[in-house]
């Protein structure tokens, strides 16, 4: 019996005992090498967590339930769960790889899963009732910023197309039916790829046809002509490059940069019963992306996320938008000034009410919300925003003054969350 035949382990992301490669056993000696350097040093406050859960603050529930869909972004959870910065803060993260997001929606709803790795707009959409059955949700931290992409297919390639204008030039002489697709109706994806025509002139619910595919199903649903381009997080934008079968038309931080992503979420039952177990879920969560921010650490991460048992990609193909190295597959190369970050001296994980608040303005302008909701009111209901003060606090991470940012996209339009009513109703093009 070989060495590798000897190594196994437990993955609840796929259920049953699978095989761990000799390379992912190395990994996780110098990772967790490393990590333990690293956290020696702020000993004291590894101690004062060990307090926190030990007391009148211990975890109501000590093994979580969280799932995740195979993207790059990710990371945070996955690292969370394998590398035991859960067991710091009194809880054991079961990862649970999920096949769509409609998917996450049902498990977090029927209490499979007790949190996600999930798609911020899907939250909203389920709070209110228009990405699928009503259900209070909660947001309890943000996990990521940027490190999406909009990619077009070769076909379009073929007929002159580069950008966004070109596109628009495409669409209005070449009169057939173009198809797009995003990951969810009410998610991140679907209001990147519909902001994105539309600050291109091109009307994403008049002048295009939008369908929804799961992340991991784009590339093959190209590859056989099902769409014109699509909206999805990474690795699945450069995979298409690595495959040939598309370019990258713009990244979503070229859209808005340092734009909010994907969450840390559940419903809001859950937090109500057990808000130690979410504090704790929080704390392990932004210990592990700390540790991927740390650049020297990325292509280790990048190397343990490839693996079957969660994105099952190329690891080259993960690791060099993961770093910031960005192709765009028709001769253009750049280091890329805003690109996925997970920490950044804690001003990521930070629930803005303003981020919230923004993918409300675009499902009322899109017609998914026929009257306007109160807006700030809403994400007061779901952002957990004095949970993760609270987790933050005992981590020493720094939280912003105030609950609200300014941003301004790329069609110049400036989002600081003061007027959302008119600000979804100040657009040429909507519903």
């Amino acid at each position: 019996m070989t060495e590798r035949d000897e190594i196994k382990e437990t993955v609840s992301a796929t259920g049953p005992e699978t095989e761990v490669s000799v390379d992912r056993r190395q990994f996780l000696k110098g990772t967790v090498l490393a990590s333990a350097a690293g956290l020696m040093g702020g000993m004291s406050m590894s101690m004062s967590s060990t307090a926190w859960a030990a007391g009148s603050d211990k975890p109501e529930k000590t093994e979580v339930n969280v799932g995740f869909i195979p993207l790059t972004d990710c990371a945070p959870v996955v690292i969370a769960a394998v590398l035991g910065f859960d067991k710091k803060y009194g809880i054991k993260i079961n990862v649970s790889k999920e096949a769509s997001w409609a998917g996450v929606r049902d498990k977090l709803g029927n209490g499979e899963l007790d949190a996600a790795h999930v798609l911020y707009g899907l939250i909203y959409g389920v709070h209110l009732g228009i990405g699928g059955p009503k259900k209070d949700m909660a947001v309890l931290m943000t996990l990521n910023q940027n490190g999406q992409a909009i990619t077009l297919s070769n076909q379009l390639k073929e007929k002159g197309v580069t950008d966004g204008k070109s596109l628009k030039k495409l669409i209005d002489t070449d009169k057939r039916e173009y198809t797009f697709a995003q990951t969810f109706p009410t998610g991140t994806h679907a209001m990147w790829l519909y902001y994105w025509l539309a600050a291109n002139g091109i009307d994403p619910m008049r002048d295009v046809k939008t369908i929804v595919v799961p992340p991991p199903q784009m590339v093959a649903n190209m590859r056989v002509g099902n769409m014109d381009g699509f909206c999805v997080g990474e690795p699945w934008g450069a995979r298409a490059i690595f495959d040939n079968i598309g370019f990258t038309a713009t990244t979503t931080q070229a859209i808005w940069p340092d734009h909010p992503e994907k969450v840390l979420g559940c419903t809001a039952e859950f937090v109500k019963k057990y808000p130690n177990t979410s504090r704790a879920l929080i704390m392990a969560v932004m210990d592990a992306a700390r540790y991927i921010d740390d650049v020297k650490n990325r292509p280790q991460v990048a190397k343990l996320i490839a693996g079957k048992s969660y994105v099952n990609a190329p690891e080259d193909v993960i690791k060099e938008r993961f770093l910031g190295n960005y192709d765009n597959g028709i001769g253009k190369k750049w280091k890329d000034a805003n690109p996925m970050q997970f920490y950044d001296g804690g001003k990521i994980g930070f629930p803005y009410y303003s981020d919230g608040m923004w993918f409300l303005t675009q499902h009322k302008r899109w017609g998914m919300l026929k009257t306007d909701p109160d807006y700030l009111g809403v994400a007061k209901q779901i952002n957990q925003v004095e949970l993760y003060k609270q987790a933050a606090t005992q981590l020493k991470v720094p939280v912003p003054s105030s609950p609200m940012r300014s941003s301004t996209l790329i069609d110049g339009k400036v989002w600081d969350g003061t007027n959302p009513a008119a600000y979804a109703a100040g657009f040429a093009i909507k519903m």
